[in-house]
């Protein structure tokens, strides 16, 4: 028995030995496998994000998508077990890559909107030129194409590339004469300046302009008639006439338009006799705007024209500025007469043709060109008038 229970203790000892060596031969083989791997302290690891970094910037497009994903990822975990100074460090961090992200949005932003009111600089080698057709009666024809315009720029014929006779929404400006020469005319005038108003469309947009010793801005661009008509109502006529200035202060207001096509309309007598601007100072400014000028005279008969050398050549001047722009002059005798030709101007510029051609003198030196419109009339038509303006100053860049 005492036999049997050493021999007992004798295998249990060696059991242990045996799986003390097992323990320690798995230890060793696992050692050396770590070995094989380097070890990272904090420096080492700071470093190491340093090289990626570094990677990551030299790398393309998609490395850097990974790049950034993993970064994600690792920012996700370490804000699970983070102390709060830490997270106020990621936030900072956070805020960094956001102010980052907006830079490089302003940066790949093409371009700022186009504002209403703002000048934008367009292909200028297009030369359009309104026109209008009437026949002996003074009456409008329509329904003419393109085939029936010539048009000549220095006397060179041109070639139309663009053709239109649709009716387009207007910038209109109307110069009121309020001086006291037109103090027994004026009633019959605002209601000619109202029949105008009424052959608006939605689109068109108006600003008024009255003179008598001084011109002055009645009312900016607006669409409502309402409003034009009881500034109308509120202004008395007296004093002298300072047309050449209101003309100048029309043409200047006009600058603002939101409408390519643009006109002026001057309700006046026509007599000019307190303008700091010249007649050469208008016409060179009216050369420039690309704004057709009507206006309707309310001349006193040819006896009573003896008052002032400027009330005498009053018509000649408004038929010099009108038929430049390719507008013209409406003379009116009987004050009955007014409404009624308000009416027809307002008509005449709803049914204009357009002609665009692109000028074979490529040439931009400011110059003057000339500009001539010329009617293949179609059989069985009597003389028909072209009325256009009579050229335009090159681009000078």
């Amino acid at each position: 028995m005492i036999q049997g229970g050493a021999v007992k203790r004798e295998l249990c000892v060696v059991n242990r030995t045996l799986i003390l060596l097992l323990l320690a031969g798995f230890f060793v083989t696992h050692a050396s496998r770590l070995a094989a791997h380097p070890w990272f302290d904090g420096k080492d690891e700071n470093q190491a994000k340093d090289n990626n970094a570094a990677s990551v910037k030299d790398g393309s497009p998609e490395k850097n998508d990974g790049a950034a994903s993993a970064k994600d990822g690792a920012s996700a975990a370490k804000n699970d077990g983070a102390p709060p100074a830490k997270e106020g460090a990621k936030d900072a961090n956070a805020a960094k890559d956001d102010s980052r992200a907006k830079e490089d949005v302003k940066r790949d932003t093409p371009g700022s909107p186009f504002k209403p009111g703002q000048t934008m600089h367009m292909d200028v080698d297009l030369a359009l030129v309104n026109v209008t057709v009437t026949d002996p009666y003074n009456r409008l024809v329509t329904g003419l194409d393109n085939d029936n315009f010539r048009v000549f720029e220095d006397n060179v014929e041109q070639e139309l590339v663009t053709f239109s006779s649709e009716d387009v929404p207007i910038s209109i400006g109307v110069i009121f004469d309020f001086s006291g020469s037109m103090a027994n005319k004026v009633a019959k005038a605002r209601e000619a300046a109202i029949q105008f108003f009424k052959t608006a469309n939605p689109q068109d947009e108006f600003f008024l302009v009255s003179f008598n010793e001084r011109a002055e801005l009645t009312s900016s661009f607006t669409s409502s008639i309402e409003d034009l008509q009881t500034r109308m109502m509120l202004t008395v006529p007296k004093g002298r006439t300072a047309l050449l200035d209101a003309i100048y202060l029309g043409l200047s207001q006009m600058r603002g338009a939101r409408n390519a096509k643009r006109a002026l309309l001057i309700l006046s007598d026509g007599g000019d006799n307190h303008s700091r601007y010249s007649e050469n100072d208008i016409k060179r400014l009216v050369k420039e705007a690309d704004t057709q000028l009507y206006a309707v005279g309310i001349f006193d008969p040819l006896g009573y024209r003896n008052r002032t050398p400027e009330e005498l050549n009053g018509p000649s001047l408004l038929s010099e500025v009108t038929e430049m722009t390719g507008g013209r002059v409406f003379a009116v005798e009987k004050i009955d007469e007014l409404p009624d030709i308000a009416t027809k101007i307002g008509m005449e510029l709803r049914n204009q043709y357009v002609i665009g051609y692109r000028p074979s003198n490529k040439t931009h030196d400011a110059r003057w060109r000339k500009v001539k419109v010329k009617l293949r009339a179609p059989k069985g038509l009597p003389p028909l008038s072209v009325y256009a303006k009579t050229g335009y100053y090159a681009p000078s860049h």
